[in-house]
């Protein structure tokens, strides 16, 4: 499986973004699609993440701005982010395994990830 980020960009705070993750080669449809990010000087953490049968995954600190969701037929994954503030700067990137694992970062070391793709809120 090959991952590909888009949708990354500048913003100001309160505004919003759509990221998208695109999956290609040997898919499946059980597996799940996360989305970490990692800041400048901060360890990576999970974001949100949506197991194959479509329930998802947040972190506290997204809870209510973030919503993630994919389509199956198109093998990909989007993350809606509303209220951005300067806090959810960071380069995203998305990933994919058998399962969640809780968005635990380091439970995803035989996951499959993506290049990332940069998100900068301004205040």
């Amino acid at each position: 499986v090959q991952l590909v980020e888009s949708g990354g960009g500048s913003v100001r705070s309160g505004g919003s973004l759509t990221l998208s993750c695109a999956a290609s080669g040997d898919t499946d449809s059980t597996y799940c699609i996360a989305w970490f990010r990692q800041a400048p000087g901060k360890e990576r953490e999970g974001v949100a993440g949506i197991e194959s049968d479509g329930t998802p995954l947040y972190a506290d600190s997204v809870k209510g701005r973030f919503t993630i969701s994919r389509d199956s037929a198109k093998n990909t994954a989007y993350l809606r982010m509303n209220n951005l503030s300067p806090d959810d700067t960071a380069l995203y990137s998305c990933a994919a395994d058998a399962r969640c694992y809780g968005l635990v970062p380091a439970l995803w070391f035989g996951g499959t990830w993506g290049q990332g793709t940069q998100v900068t809120v301004s205040s």
